[in-house]
């Protein structure tokens, strides 16, 4: 595509502001969306509209080439996304790149995977020109443990079990790429690091990085329910317990090579990740717990 018009949802978040910086490096015009009036994006032309208002989406789907769909955290996040690629359709958006999730399966017992792979069917019977990316678990949520961290320690229900983390940077190249070239139509990327790391090596890297100790503890779920209650509307915290099951069963240790055939070059490792946001595992004043996907 010919320096395309692409709108990006989600624009404000971890996924979508680094898209939009890496759709304006490869020459792409960007419509950011926000829900925020008087918030301008740098480098993109702001759009303010809301997923649950079907007219402002409308308007800001016209005029654009490609759309980048973020989910929402919402409980109702596969109806707002299942409306949304509706409306695309009905715009005659050229084409549509699904932000998903690794291993997006309609029977899984993981709901934020059924919900993906909801929107991901309904995407696919619209018959529309589509590109789905699944990245696996983000070395950014480990941000959402840096108040402990700087204590020292973090902790979560997953053992010893090793995940195959994707920085979310890696993410918005990719889609960047996938929304402005050809050759992505139909088809179902998985997105990974280079490798399968365990929380306790996790906290070796960060030792490494900061200089001071970082230990992992492996929690109970109830243990880590207890301690985000109230940080987390329940439906969230109950779906993020059963992200971790997940995790925790080795079902998210497999490491693809997508990041690396689509962008051509390797995917970040958990050392690059650490480096970059060595900062935020050091300050007293970061936030005690956060989302991880």
């Amino acid at each position: 595509m010919n320096s395309p018009t692409v709108l990006v949802t989600g624009a404000t978040g971890t996924v979508g502001s680094a898209l939009v910086s890496a759709l304006r490096s490869r020459g792409a015009t960007v419509r950011a969306m926000t829900r925020t009036p008087d918030r301008s994006i740098p480098g993109a032309e702001t759009v303010v509209a809301d997923l649950r208002e079907p007219g402002s989406i409308a308007r800001a789907l016209d005029g654009v080439d490609a759309a980048f769909l973020n989910s929402p955290s919402t409980e109702d996040a596969a109806a707002l996304q299942i409306r949304f690629a509706d409306l695309a359709d009905e715009a005659g958006v050229g084409r549509l790149v699904l932000l998903s999730q690794y291993a997006a399966q309609p029977d899984s017992p993981v709901r934020f995977l059924r919900w993906h792979a909801e929107v991901e069917a309904h995407v696919q019977r619209l018959g529309l020109d589509s590109t789905v990316l699944r990245p696996n678990l983000y070395m950014q949520g480990m941000l959402g443990f840096a108040g402990t961290i700087a204590q020292g320690w973090f902790g979560a229900p997953i053992g010893d079990v090793p995940v195959s983390l994707v920085d979310t940077r890696d993410i918005a190249d990719t889609a960047a790429v996938v929304l402005t070239s050809t050759g992505h139509i139909g088809r179902t990327y998985t997105l990974t690091g280079p490798r399968a790391v365990t929380h306790d090596q996790i906290a070796e890297v960060l030792s490494e990085t900061t200089g001071r100790q970082i230990t992992f503890h492996d929690a109970s779920a109830e243990q880590f329910t207890a301690a985000l209650s109230g940080q987390l509307p329940p439906w969230q915290l109950s779906g993020l317990v059963e992200d971790y099951a997940h995790y925790a069963r080795g079902e998210a240790a497999e490491v693809h090579t997508s990041v690396e055939d689509i962008t051509g070059r390797p995917s970040r490792d958990i050392t690059d990740f650490a480096r970059d946001y060595a900062a935020a595992f050091t300050s007293a004043a970061a936030p005690i717990a956060g989302r991880t996907r």
